[in-house]
């Protein structure tokens, strides 16, 4: 789940390393690509086979993830119209939505004018 990857992300920063090993989801890779595209990772890769595939992370050490905030859980999800997506930390943070369209950034998604899934916000 997107949740665990996020967290492990936070974790490696906090800890200084560069490289990041964590098993294969296609929703994990679809955010990590978005994180990729807006200088949150370094690298993005996929590495194995079928069964045994996981992603591989580079950090980006020079922008540390400062926070999270989970808006969708689980239990509880949050659905946004593209008339709600509103800017995060002023521009400096980014929303992350699940839409019809696949994983995309806020600002994308209003662009677009398509509403989804509110899954976080991380600056």
């Amino acid at each position: 789940m997107y949740i665990n990857l996020l967290i492990s992300i936070k974790n490696a920063e906090r800890a200084r390393k560069p490289l990041l090993k964590v098993p294969y989801s296609n929703m994990d890779y679809a955010v990590a690509e978005v994180l990729k595209r807006y200088r949150f990772l370094k690298r993005v890769a996929v590495k194995g086979r079928t069964a045994k595939r996981i992603i591989e992370l580079e950090c980006n050490l020079e922008r540390p993830i400062q926070e999270i905030k989970f808006l969708s859980k689980p239990s509880v999800r949050r659905y946004m119209g593209y008339r709600e997506v509103l800017p995060v930390k002023r521009g400096y943070g980014l929303l992350v939505l699940t839409t019809p369209n696949g994983i995309k950034a806020g600002h994308e998604a209003k662009r677009e004018k398509v509403g989804g899934q509110a899954l976080f916000e991380i600056w």
